[in-house]
């Protein structure tokens, strides 16, 4: 995964970079909201994993992750 964290994520997907967007089911809703409503506004595709922990480790990193694109 090339952008990891809300910030990183929410930025490729404005700049139309992301192509899939990935969050963690766990995350707390209103950090995730606003990013899944720019990705429904862009029509990018999000996809959920089941907690912050399996997508730090699917986004190659040691620590928890809310977001994640590709």
């Amino acid at each position: 995964m090339k952008y990891v964290g809300v910030k990183q994520v929410m930025k490729a997907v404005s700049e139309g970079i992301a192509k899939t967007v990935y969050v963690g089911d766990n995350a707390e809703q209103h950090i995730l909201s606003p990013l899944i409503a720019l990705c429904e506004e862009k029509g990018i595709e999000v996809k959920h994993v089941r907690t912050m922990e399996e997508l730090g480790k699917l986004a190659g990193i040691d620590v928890k992750a809310a977001a994640a694109a590709e």
